[in-house]
């Protein structure tokens, strides 16, 4: 009898061993460097994006501040009572959201500020209108500011694409400015008409500056617009802004057209009745623009949001996938090694037990073929009663 030796199978070398786990690192280790990047730089994104927002809600509840300020400024200088409830309304208004996200903004003390002198402010118009013209000046001054921290504090004034940015700064720094100027402007075109001839050429120094002040920011606004909508991949952004902008334009220049200084030496502007219809019209056109510029800021904000939400939410799914294959090649390892472990362990009782494996055997002598009909002697007493029956 002949005993096979065991084969002795052959241990895996260190590099082996080694080489699987290297190879499950340098899979894991840039998916997972990929992933905490991509996980790093969406989520800033969109905490900008999400504080743009609230700058754009803030923005939205300053615009009628604005508004009733530059009209009740118009009523002071003229003599007239000051329209007290739509100014109210506004300053309520735009109170409530500086309590829900002034804390987010930083925007509190300026508001704090801005509404002491707001409602300061006298329900008649002074005795002197040039007084009257002083005072609101410096509130106008605090609103203006308030806006440019609204932008800073909200992160507007850094936003990264083209369309979004010239919008942030058309709402959030020319048309204030814009509609402020105006105001100004047609004020100061009334109380020139009231000043004696020998402050003449300082009203008239005076007139230059303001009209440069009210036009230079609505000119900007024209133009930042129509850039945005000429670098905006947004189908809904041209439609929506570019009718009531050409509005706006037209307005505007019937404003520098009326205050332009007449006469050969630069008298003055037409006629103050005319300046402040001009003005009105200005204003309105910026009504209707503004709730436009904030609606397609948002919406372009969202639609950031959201792809950023996808953006992240593929990172996660192959994120998952890579620990998900790294999960079954562990797995085949490890199992692989338990079978490596117990292949060993019935070699090694092999060689400590040799009978405890199969020993060889010749193979059995073959029947030898028998003759048809012949078979055992007992099969025709068993088969007997069958065939009587038959």
């Amino acid at each position: 009898m002949i005993v096979p030796a065991p084969r002795v199978r052959r241990r895996p070398s260190v590099p082996g061993r080694v080489l699987p786990l290297l190879l499950v690192a340098a899979l894991l280790a840039p998916v997972g460097l990929l992933f905490a990047q991509t996980h790093r730089l969406t989520g800033d994104d969109r905490d900008l994006a999400s504080r743009e927002r609230l700058g754009v809600r803030y923005l939205r509840a300053l615009g009628p501040v604005t508004d009733a300020l530059v009209d009740a400024q118009a009523a002071a200088v003229a003599g007239r009572p000051v329209p007290r409830d739509a100014l109210t309304a506004a300053v309520e208004q735009a109170a409530t959201v500086d309590s829900a996200i002034g804390d987010d903004l930083r925007s509190h003390e300026r508001w704090t500020g801005l509404r002491a002198k707001l409602e300061a402010l006298p329900d008649r118009g002074l005795s002197d209108p040039d007084a009257a013209f002083t005072a609101y000046g410096e509130v106008t001054d605090l609103l203006l500011a308030l806006h440019r921290k609204i932008r800073d504090g909200s992160g507007l004034i850094r936003d990264p694409r083209s369309d979004s940015f010239f919008l942030q700064d058309a709402i959030g720094r020319d048309l204030p400015e814009a509609v402020v100027g105006a105001g100004r402007l047609a004020d100061l075109t009334a109380l020139a008409a009231q000043r004696p001839p020998a402050e003449r050429p300082k009203t008239l120094a005076e007139l230059a500056a303001v009209r440069v002040a009210a036009l230079g920011p609505a000119t900007d606004l024209v133009a930042g617009l129509r850039a945005a909508v000429d670098n905006s991949e947004s189908t809904d952004l041209g439609p929506n802004v570019l009718t009531p902008l050409d509005t706006y334009q037209r307005s505007v220049e019937a404003l520098a057209a009326l205050s332009a200084p007449t006469g050969t030496a630069g008298t003055g502007p037409t006629g103050p009745a005319q300046v402040a219809a001009a003005r009105l019209n200005a204003q309105s056109a910026a009504r209707e623009l503004q709730p436009i510029i904030l609606d397609q800021l948002d919406a372009l904000l969202t639609a950031r949001i959201d792809r950023l939400d996808r953006d992240r939410l593929l990172a996660v799914a192959a994120a998952a996938l890579a620990a998900l294959l790294v999960v079954v090649v562990l797995a085949g390892m490890l199992a692989g090694a338990v079978r490596t472990r117990r292949r060993a362990a019935d070699e090694r009782r092999a060689r400590e037990d040799p009978g405890a494996l199969p020993t060889w055997q010749p193979p059995a002598e073959p029947r030898q073929l028998q003759p048809v009909g012949s078979g055992r002697p007992d099969e025709p007493e068993r088969w007997g009663p069958f065939d009587a029956a038959r």
